[in-house]
């Protein structure tokens, strides 16, 4: 029996360690590690909710306007304009977070997790005009390999041909993303950590100059993702269609639905929505969300046990460090007192399953041609596929919401800030189901609480033991080589955790709190 810790897992967005207990070859025990504390929730105490918006996309660099969209839903929440928002309003919202979202899967899928499958090596041996393969083949000559290296070494499969056309669609991903970016920053002023969605609606207005800018860049965003992402992501899996038995995981999936397609209800799981609400199992039946029946817990987790077990609106951010039994910042959260996966696999799997044309067309179709049924979803290869479905669905609606909307009418309504007041936002970021919970009083606010997409998957055992999501899909992985572990970095990569957001220990002094070694 073997121990491997990889700590940190690099190409992720945050610090993750992780920890296995390998017999014969097998992972027989996993632990998720999240080993940063920051505490946004204590720093939103007796502040004017509204600052909420601004510190709460200060989780992440990655993700935030999904978190901006999160705060913003939980403030009109609670101070009772959730069914008031302008169409403009509404609509802004969805093209500032949908060109984000898609652009963040382009960045998961070729830099983050591409490496995984192909060979860098076979640039040395291109022989060709390509300017952008050409550089990239300067610099292995030099041996000068960053970012591509260090690196677990995988089995590679794909022809020299395809690593080498996918090596030059990674450099191409950093153009599309910054389009993206760009597309982003027309309605929200900047990005990240944008200033154009606030409690009411949104700052800016439609012109018909913005809205024929933003559709350019989208057009731009869709071709790169039917010509080059989704036939990169099916080359890939059918190379690699073992993976998608590999990393199953607890087959319990989650999702608060996202981008409203009527703002007329203060329910946000009432909603109509572009991906759906609700719950599948393995047997992918629908089920409806019922918020009153999350909850998270504590006991592996550096927090006192007497916040353990609480509803969001009800929950507390004590931390007590090196307590008995713990080993991660990240709580447990559990659905119905049940482990559930959340993200692009989880979205897309419940809108398919509540019978979505669309999207049944394009998730039945992309099984079609890898023979795979709708079970192989629960996987690996099932998360990147869902991922890379994702960002198909969502940049296929931009421009028709783009032109829904109206130059010279609101964007915005008046509010006034409530004595007292609480308030729930729910919407699904990039990585999965995000919800921000607020109780105001005297105007301030009292308590926040953030359960993000990581911290459902991430996170460790719960009080009944449970394993997290991430942990159950680790548990039974077959090793071959305890020194280069490449099966488990596939399976977290599938996940595209971001422990920045998971994670909420920096002292005010620099103290150095810990190294890690870079594998």
């Amino acid at each position: 029996m073997g121990k491997i810790v990889i700590d940190p897992v690099t190409r992720i967005e945050g610090h993750l360690k992780v920890e296995c207990i390998v017999e014969n070859g097998e992972v027989k025990e996993a632990r998720t590690v999240g080993n940063l504390f920051r505490g946004f929730e204590i720093i939103l105490r007796g502040r004017d909710p509204r600052d909420a918006q601004v510190i709460t996309q200060r989780i992440c660099g990655v993700c935030p306007q999904s978190h901006g969209i999160a705060a913003t839903l939980n403030l009109d929440s609670a101070f009772g304009i959730a069914d008031k928002i302008p169409d403009n309003g509404r609509i802004i919202r969805n093209l500032i977070q949908g060109a984000h979202i898609a652009q963040d899967h382009i960045l998961h899928f070729y830099h983050l997790t591409a490496l995984d499958y192909v060979n860098v090596a076979d640039v040395a041996r291109y022989e060709g005009n390509d300017s952008q393969l050409n550089s990239v083949k300067d610099f292995i000559a030099r041996g000068e390999l960053g970012p591509f290296l260090p690196r677990y070494e995988g089995d590679y499969r794909l022809s020299p041909e395809v690593n080498q056309q996918a090596v030059a669609h990674y450099v191409k991903a950093l153009e599309i993303r910054r389009v993206g970016h760009e597309a982003v920053a027309i309605f929200s002023g900047k990005i990240p950590h944008s200033v154009g969605v606030v409690p009411g609606g949104v700052t800016s207005v439609p012109t018909v100059d913005n809205i024929m800018a933003y559709i350019w860049k989208i057009k731009i965003l869709q071709d790169f993702i039917d010509d080059v992402y989704i036939p990169d992501v099916l080359a890939v899996a059918g190379a690699y269609l073992d993976y998608a038995e590999i990393g199953v995981g607890c087959k319990n999936l989650l999702a608060y639905g996202s981008f409203d397609l009527d703002g007329s209800s203060p329910d946000y799981t009432k909603r109509e929505r572009l991906f759906k609400q609700g719950t599948v199992g393995a047997d992918l039946k629908p089920g409806e969300v019922d918020t009153n029946k999350i909850t998270e817990y504590v006991r592996h987790s550096w927090y006192e046990d007497s916040t353990s077990g609480k509803h969001p609106s009800q929950g507390e951010t004590k931390p007590q460090y090196g307590k008995k039994d713990a080993y991660s910042w990240t709580k447990a959260p559990r659905y119905d007192g049940k482990v559930y996966e959340v993200g692009p696999l989880a979205r897309v799997a419940v809108t398919y399953a509540k019978g979505d044309p669309v999207m049944k067309e394009m998730v039945n179709g992309a099984l079609s041609k890898l023979k795979a049924s709708p079970s192989a979803l629960f996987s690996v290869l099932g998360r990147h596929l869902a991922r890379a479905l994702s960002a198909k669905f969502i940049a296929d609606s931009l421009e028709g919401w783009a032109l829904q909307l109206k130059p010279g009418e609101p964007a915005y309504v008046e509010y006034e800030i409530p004595d007292e007041a609480t308030g729930m936002g729910l919407t699904d970021a990039a990585r999965g189901a995000l919800g921000h919970w607020i109780e105001i009083k005297d105007k301030k606010i009292a308590n926040y609480q953030c359960v993000v997409p990581t911290t459902w998957n991430v996170g460790p055992m719960d009080d009944k033991g449970q394993h997290g999501p991430i942990e159950q899909a680790l548990i039974g992985t077959k090793v071959k080589d305890e020194k280069n572990p490449f099966e488990i970095v596939r399976i977290i990569r599938s996940f595209d955790p971001c422990l920045a957001c998971s994670i909420h220990v920096v002292t005010p002094k620099g103290r150095d709190l810990g190294q890690f070694r870079v594998v």
